[in-house]
């Protein structure tokens, strides 16, 4: 299934209402929490962009972005480019993580592990990112939550758009699988020159996702079967506990052994 692709072209400028910058400040004050340095090896998955990669960089930490979508990617290469940033970005599944040496931090924000749609699939990460953890090191993710995704997100349609392109989003959320099929479709407007007095024309792209909405026992559970401690989870972006109603919740464990 075909996902980030033509997509991977317009994230960043539908995604200019998201305060991605301070998504990057949260990532840095868990990291602050736990017994590693300002300038600590960190692992991204999902880093798409490199939204919160860059601003990791440039704060002095040492950071790898991975992703398996080659087109994201090819846009966070050029965006680290353009700000005189030398960062290493690699193609990498996010169930089988592998590096040269342990880090100190494994981090998968915005959703990342919502895509990983079976529990087997979210195991696999976790286990995969225990393994690439120095001893003490700390495993860093958020979720959509599953209140979010069936009462939020649910089956609504949106839609936007911008000089040279629109979309239609439209959700079917399954309550007994507890997975959510967003279909987007995206109408981006043609590079041929039109002749004068002629409407510009749109090429039609379509790109399918899935996401499951894990509940915070069952990722909790898995954390603590794949060998980590100090399992904590938050109402995303504050150090309060997660409530009923959070649409994001992030969690927060240590490599024990």
């Amino acid at each position: 299934m075909e996902q980030y692709t033509v997509l991977a072209g317009l994230y960043d400028e539908y995604m200019n209402d998201v305060d991605r910058e301070a998504w990057a400040r949260y990532a840095m004050n868990c990291i602050s929490r736990a017994a590693v340095g300002r300038n600590a090896s960190v692992l991204e998955c999902g880093c798409g962009t490199g939204a919160v990669t860059i601003p990791l960089k440039k704060a002095g930490y040492n950071v790898i972005g991975t992703d398996i979508s080659d087109d994201m990617l090819a846009v966070a290469v050029e965006n680290a480019r353009k700000a005189g940033l030398l960062i290493p970005f690699v193609r990498m599944d996010m169930r089988s993580l592998s590096v040269h040496r342990p880090v100190d931090v494994v981090l998968a924000c915005c959703d990342c592990v919502n895509y990983l749609t079976s529990p087997e699939d979210v195991r696999a990460f976790l286990r995969s990112a225990h393994d690439v953890l120095k001893i003490g090191g700390v495993l860093l993710f958020d979720v959509s939550s599953r209140y979010k995704l069936e009462y939020l997100l649910g089956n609504y349609c949106y839609n936007d758009s911008r000089e040279d392109s629109a979309y239609l989003w439209q959700n079917n959320y399954d309550p007994e699988s507890s997975l959510i099929e967003m279909r987007l479709e995206f109408f981006v407007r043609s590079g041929e020159a039109c002749r004068p007095g002629e409407k510009p024309l749109y090429e039609r792209h379509t790109e399918t996702h899935i996401q499951r909405g894990h509940t915070q026992e069952e990722l909790t559970a898995w954390l603590d079967e794949a060998g980590f401690a100090s399992v904590r989870a938050f109402d995303a972006f504050t150090f309060d506990p997660p409530r009923a109603d959070s649409e994001r919740i992030q969690f927060f464990a240590v490599r024990a052994r």
